[in-house]
Formats: structure tokens, sequence, C-alpha cells
């Protein structure tokens, strides 16, 4: 198994125009010097929309995806050269706003809260702690940390550290949240994914028996139910939380493609499309969440590990 320690690490979003055109050139260096230590990997950092920085990852079999630094976000996976994730038409890539759409984080608050909805790891950068071979397969390893920004917000010290693997017909990620500071604190998370889907034939089997907390009509008074159905459409506005869920999912997404969805340790599922509220491009994905709607209470140097496993079918 090849190693390579990478700790390049992109400025701060609410940098100056100064200080991105700086950026830029030191980008430039960094990219050069990454693509050409890690070719041999699968694994390369390039520039991407909006001039941000991307890393591609490319097995031995054809297999590509794509991760952008800003938001730990990613974009594409592509398997026989169909993208099986989705990016919403009005993303912006500007290192300012999340990116909408692939596998954004939601940590450390999933949804409306005391701070920002769904927290800051979407929108702050992290930075590359590893890259790897493993099995013939690319990967890497990205590192998010405490500053004034999430300060700001919640104030605590934390290491996240998201490893991303890349294999001929699944992509896996690997989720650590340590507690670094010197007392205890608590957190929700999810991964909040869009797949390419034609809304009107996508289905997902597997939380037939789950509690559901449906937020269709009203998104503050969800309504307590369980869910009776094998098969679930997105038949319109869809927007629901199921309670402990399996750690298998299969989603059906309406253009020839089965995906089977694993996980360990993301407790909760839930289903997302908006309908008329995003007209543009509603008929074109689905989210199915990974998440973990419940706090997760860390004790000092205590961590938190999840996974989650797509897999091709």
């Amino acid at each position: 198994m090849a190693s390579l320690s990478m700790t390049w690490s992109p400025p701060a979003t609410n940098s100056s125009a100064s200080h991105l055109r700086r950026f830029g050139r030191r980008s430039v260096m960094a990219f050069a010097s990454l693509k050409k230590e890690t070719s041999s990997l699968g694994v390369r950092v390039t520039e991407g929309e909006g001039k941000l920085p991307k890393v591609v990852l490319t097995s031995p079999h054809g297999s590509e995806a794509e991760l952008y630094l800003f938001g730990g976000c990613i974009t594409s996976w592509k398997v026989s050269n169909k993208d099986l994730l989705f990016v919403r038409p009005d993303a912006v890539f500007n290192g300012q706003k999340p990116i909408s759409g692939g596998v954004p984080h939601c940590f450390p608050q999933f949804g409306p809260g005391a701070m920002q909805q769904h927290g800051f790891a979407r929108n702050v950068n992290w930075s590359i702690l590893d890259s790897q071979e493993l099995e013939g397969n690319p990967v890497v390893t990205l590192e998010l940390k405490d500053g004034p920004y999430s300060r700001s917000m919640w104030d605590f010290s934390f290491q996240a550290t998201y490893k991303v693997i890349l294999d001929a017909k699944s992509l896996s990620t690997e989720l650590v949240i340590t507690n670094t500071d010197n007392k205890p604190f608590s957190f929700s998370a999810a991964l909040h994914t869009y797949f390419s889907a034609s809304v009107t034939g996508a289905s997902v089997r597997g939380l037939k028996g789950c509690k559901t907390l449906n937020k269709d009509p009203d998104p503050k008074n969800p309504l307590e139910g369980k869910e009776e159905r094998d098969v679930i459409t997105f038949p319109g506005f869809v927007d629901c939380v199921y309670l402990e869920a399996p750690n298998e999912l299969i989603l059906d997404n309406g253009l020839g493609d089965k995906i089977l969805i694993q996980n360990s340790n993301w407790t909760d599922a839930v289903l997302w499309n908006p309908h008329l509220q995003m007209e543009a491009c509603y008929k074109d994905f689905v989210c199915v969440e990974n998440a973990k709607i419940g706090n997760v209470q860390l004790q000092p140097q205590q961590s938190w590990t999840a996974t989650q496993q797509l897999t091709a079918g």
C-alpha cells in the first residue's frame, strides 16, 4: 500500500479579494506538485468550478469521483461514465455558499437550530490529510478542525476526518468526529446525498416499519407516524425523517440504476424532494440521506465514527 501525506489547506472563506488572488498563485503551485506526486495513486488535485480546488479519484476500473475541499463535498461519482450524483443548476462555486448537490456535510447540526441551517462543515475549507492506495483503490482523507468561524457558532475544539474510497462500482466514506476539547460536547450530523433520478420513477425500499417524522405539510411541526409502505415513491413534496432506520436501503433512481446504500452508525435516514419549490430541477434528483438526528454526546478525547457505502447494481 502506497501512502502520501498532504497537509495543504486553502485559506478561510472570509478572505479578501487580494487574499484570494494570492491563493490563486499558491494553488497553481500546489496543484502541480500534488498532480505529480499522486498520479500513481489515482488521486490528483486540480482546479474545479469557480477555481476552487477539487480532488479527482480515478479507479483502475474506470470509475471516477470528484471531491471539493470547500465543504468536503463529493460532487460526482461516475460508474461506466454515468454520474450517479446530482448537482443542482443553481449551485454556486464561490467559496461563500455551500455547494448545492452531491454529498454535502451537515455538522454539527442537522436542519435548523441554534446555529445556521445544517451547521458549518459544508461551507468551510477542509484540508487534505492523507492519500493512499488500498488494494488498488484510490483513497483520500480530508480533515476539518475548529477555528474562529466555527467557534463563533459552536465554541468547541474538534477534529473531523473524512475518508473517501473509490472502487469499481462503490463509493465509501468514513466520517470520524473527535472531541479535542477539555469539556464535553454534543452534535447531530448527516450526509445530504443528492442522487440523479427521474423523480416519477424513483423509489426507495427498506424503510417499512420505521417511525417517521413527516415534515409535509408543516416543516416546523412534523407529524409522527409509522412507515407502512414496502416501496416509497416521490409523488410530490417529500421531506420525511425515518428514525432507527436499517443499515441497508435500495434506491431505484428511475434511470435504470439500483443503488445499494449501506451504513454503520448513521442511525436514521431522510428522504427529500422539494417538488415545485425547485421547479427547475426537482424532476432530476432525489435525496436519500444517512443521518444521526439525535445528539451524539462526546467526552474529551472520545470519537464517533460513521461509514457509508454506495454500490451501483
